[in-house]
């Protein structure tokens, strides 16, 4: 395990919390504790954004500390490694890396690139490299210098947002769902029963407008008691709700029924039994994997001199469980990722490694990947078959 699943340390995380600033740290808690704690579509998906935040806000109490469970334990030896890397480095650097600590707790900013840093670091170190922070100790465009048997390569940590490759944005969708939810509520329980709202949007959403004049022909055409509405941005079915097995298994129920791309809610009305479920697609897949692509290309660009071997790690942010997997079974991030590195932008890039929260967080298979990344070599790179550089760019798959 790239960073040890040991006895939560109290006095590592003071530590952290020392870096993050004591005023900086009380606010950030405040704020993400009222947003966390709305019973809102937008209030379950800040907490699954800042769950690494929320963990340790509640690891400052002794009796949840002595509690923590895996995932509390790995956010925990993030930040230990963090305020540990902090002790290491002189004031300058040191004053760069604060900085990172308090920019991703500011606006929707996370904890996620920093620690994905110190991860990627860690992993390295497991496989016999020997690491130094170049970007936090020189200013340099990539973040990290690793060596081995006399070889080295530089690594680019990047992180890349899922959202980038949808038509239709989740964060779009849970604004969607939480002003429909009232009146939706009241309609269901004056018309009991199990309905499907089914949403084609061929452009997606793409502003607040959209979103507006979607909910107003959602609530329209239900107090209409319509069952279809359709225009070129948007068409609508409300059939009956018809599937087998229990409620409790209806995600899953449904996931499998309209696949990974499809965004979908469910509303029940608790009194009468009665089920409301929505599930919008847009007019073309989710490009997710070649949105990565499209980031590696961009990074390739600036953050490796081209002296040495560069290597891209890659965070796939803002994911669910689902669309890894979708990811990885499919091939799909594979290709894009292999077709990247046929492009004479790649020339100076050996490996691409991509992992997500899955793995950050140590969730098991088939959620993350065993071998704890994926791992893409560049066969075409002079360095391809360097055995000093192996552990770090054979490919995983």
């Amino acid at each position: 395990m790239p960073v040890p699943d040991t006895r939560p340390d109290p006095g590592a995380l003071r530590d952290f919390l020392r870096l993050a600033g004591r005023d900086a740290w009380g606010k950030r808690v405040n704020d993400l504790g009222l947003r966390a704690s709305r019973a809102t579509f937008a209030g379950r998906a800040a907490q699954r954004r800042h769950a690494a935040e929320l963990i340790l806000a509640r690891m400052t109490d002794a009796t949840a500390l002595a509690r923590a469970g895996a995932p509390e334990r790995r956010v925990l030896g993030f930040a230990r490694a963090v305020s540990q890397l902090a002790d290491t480095l002189p004031a300058g650097p040191r004053t760069r890396l604060t900085a990172m600590v308090r920019e991703g707790l500011s606006g929707e900013a996370t904890l996620i690139p920093l620690f994905h840093l110190v991860r990627t670091a860690a992993i390295a170190r497991s496989r016999g490299f020997a690491v130094r922070f170049d970007g936090l100790l020189d200013g340099t465009p990539h973040d990290l210098l690793i060596e081995q048997g006399g070889a080295s390569a530089e690594i680019a940590c990047n992180v890349v947002s899922a959202e980038e490759g949808r038509p239709l944005h989740r964060g779009a969708w849970f604004g969607l769902m939480d002003a429909i939810h009232p009146g939706l509520q009241t309609w269901l329980a004056a018309h009991p029963g199990r309905y499907l709202l089914k949403m084609t949007l061929p452009e997606g959403v793409q502003d607040m407008a959209q979103l507006a004049s979607l909910q107003n022909r959602i609530l329209a055409m239900l107090a209409e008691e319509k069952r279809q509405d359709s225009s070129a941005d948007a068409v609508l079915k409300l059939d009956p709700l018809v599937l087998a097995g229990a409620q409790a298994s209806l995600p899953n129920v449904l996931r499998q029924q309209f696949g990974p791309d499809a965004h979908l809610a469910v509303t029940g009305d608790p009194a009468s039994g009665s089920v409301f479920v929505m599930a919008a697609r847009a007019g073309r897949e989710n490009e997710i994997a070649q949105a990565v692509a499209a980031r590696l290309a961009t990074q390739a660009a600036v953050r490796l001199s081209g002296r040495r071997p560069g290597i891209l790690a890659s965070f796939v942010e803002d994911l669910e469980r689902h669309e890894w997997r979708a990811l990885r079974e499919t091939l799909a991030l594979e290709g894009a990722v292999r077709r990247f590195l046929t492009d004479p932008v790649a020339q100076r890039v050996v490996a691409v490694t991509a992992t997500s929260r899955a793995e950050l967080f140590g969730l098991p298979a088939p959620d993350a990947e065993p071998s704890g990344d994926l791992r893409y070599r560049n066969a075409a790179h002079p360095a391809a078959k360097n055995p000093a550089l192996a552990p770090a760019i054979e490919s995983s798959v």
